[in-house]
């Protein structure tokens, strides 16, 4: 599958050291999410919070504009909320092929092959969980809720993105589904990505207040 242009972290075509600079990014995310998951949700998220604004502040391929990371301070999140953590049950999907629309041009396809079923504050919530076509597969978890639009970014948030090593872990049959570690798409923070939006049928009808949220500081 191809874009135009190219997708959300795909680096210039010819560029040997772009290359291995977002290979090695993806390393960091995915061993970063391996430590995660060896530790205690809260401590896990601590130390996700960490990583991530030094992989931001720091790296050639961080979303934050080169010009911006001198200054970069850190992105902005909700205090961890342990009801947020949940663990999903999963019932195959009547969905079929996907196209999901990007924030610039271009689009990314794959399958639904899954649906989440959670409780949050009582409330029986559905997601759908989408293998994509793209990286030789991995499962994409987008989603908007409530605050879509306000205090997070229109056109939604991703929680699980296993191609590029966002996985909080499952156990065959469950998924866990923690929400303080939702993150928005790269192009939230700079328009030059393009990326993948959720779809409207993947919107939660409860606010999320967990994970990443648009900047309140000036």
């Amino acid at each position: 599958m191809t874009f135009d242009p190219p997708p959300e972290d795909s680096p210039p075509i010819g560029d040997p050291r772009a290359t291995l600079a977002l290979w090695d990014y993806r390393r960091r995310v995915a061993e970063m999410y391996t430590e995660v998951r060896r530790m205690t949700p809260q401590d896990g998220r601590t130390h996700w919070v960490q990583a991530r604004d030094a992989l931001f502040r720091t790296h050639s391929q961080s979303p934050i504009p080169t010009g911006d990371r001198p200054g970069f301070l850190g992105l902005e999140y909700w205090p961890y909320d342990p009801g947020l953590r949940v663990v999903a049950t999963v019932e195959a999907s009547p969905g079929g092929r996907l196209l999901l629309p990007h924030s610039g041009v271009g689009s990314t396809t794959g399958r639904a092959f899954g649906i989440a079923h959670f409780e949050i504050a009582m409330t029986p919530l559905r997601l759908t969980l989408y293998w994509l076509d793209q990286y030789g597969g991995g499962v994409l978890l987008p989603f908007r809720d409530t605050t879509s639009g306000t205090t997070t970014y229109g056109g939604g948030r991703y929680l699980l993105d296993t191609a590029k090593g966002a996985d909080l872990g499952h156990d065959g049959e469950r998924v866990i589904l923690d929400f303080n570690f939702a993150y928005h798409p790269s192009c939230v923070h700079d328009p030059r990505w393009s990326c993948p939006l959720a779809p409207p049928e993947g919107r939660l009808p409860v606010p999320i207040h967990g994970g990443e949220r648009l900047p309140t500081r000036s």
